[in-house]
């Protein structure tokens, strides 16, 4: 498959420009380890432009490390991967979190992962089905802790809408975690679009949260074309000064709208671009 590749040209021009930034994406992988029609080869050609990248709809682990395998051949580089300690979801559906990071420019830090944890939540009632997992990290000067979501979709709005409005819970439980980390970013699929009242309560957060992909963007794909903004990474514009501004979602489609969504995935990835020459904690 290679209708996409004009396009991927264009960005990996576009992106090495500069080295000493680096380039954070978010990527629903649509039950990644289902390999029934998964190309694992185009998807590294739109991963492999970014540095780090937060996976949802994980189904099986050996999915990343087909994954991780194929990033490696298709770049040359080496490449690492992260999945969460265990499952989450219900009985009949459960997926893992996962990152991804070109090794080289990319280090994990072991002090700090795991699942968001809440003291409200009992056996039988949870705030989230699939509670978000957190990890550090750092590229060059620049170390923050990437949290990955997948709301639920749940069988109406109000659902997704519950688990949205306690977003701000979970920002700070990982700032909470250690008391001199500033810089949380919270990547994922919201199942809703930025601008949904959902996200008042993190947006009015006293770390001035907010989203770094425009709302306008639609990132995820329908039988005949792009749907709705449901994906994105949230960081706090208080302390998150590396963000450089420059943000986006990359389209591979190329109008192929079904038979990307058969081989690839019903959704786009999205990224943000940081400065890691400084770290402003």
């Amino acid at each position: 498959m290679n209708f996409f590749k004009k396009i991927l040209t264009y960005f990996l021009i576009s992106f090495s420009v500069f080295s000493q930034e680096a380039y954070i994406a978010s990527f629903n992988s649509l039950h990644l380890g289902w390999d029934k029609n998964k190309d694992y080869k185009s998807i590294t050609e739109f991963l492999s432009l970014f540095d780090l990248i937060g996976l949802q709809e994980v189904m099986k682990k050996d999915g990343v490390k087909k994954l991780t395998a194929e990033l490696e051949r298709t770049t040359g580089e080496k490449w690492k991967y992260l999945i969460s300690d265990y499952s989450v979801g219900t009985k009949r559906y459960r997926e893992y979190y996962a990152y991804i990071w070109k090794d080289d420019k990319v280090k994990l830090i072991n002090k700090r992962r795991g699942f968001y944890k809440s003291d409200n939540e009992t056996a039988d009632k949870r705030e989230y089905m699939r509670k978000p997992y957190g990890a550090d990290f750092k590229i060059g000067e620049f170390d923050f802790t990437y949290v990955l979501c997948h709301v639920v979709y749940g069988d109406s709005i109000r659902e997704r809408r519950a688990e949205a409005y306690l977003l701000d819970k979970v920002y700070t439980y990982f700032q909470d975690i250690d008391e001199n980390e500033q810089d949380i970013l919270i990547g994922g699929d919201f199942n809703l679009p930025a601008y949904d009242d959902s996200f008042r309560r993190l947006f009015s957060h006293e770390d001035q949260i907010f989203y770094g992909i425009d709302p306008v963007n639609k990132t995820t794909i329908g039988k005949k074309g792009l749907s709705n903004s449901y994906d994105n990474i949230f960081y706090s514009y208080r302390y998150t000064k590396e963000f450089t501004g420059n943000s986006g979602v990359i389209d591979f489609t190329q109008g192929n709208y079904s038979e990307v969504r058969k081989s690839i995935s019903d959704h786009l990835p999205v990224f943000i671009e940081v400065d890691t020459t400084k770290d402003d904690d």
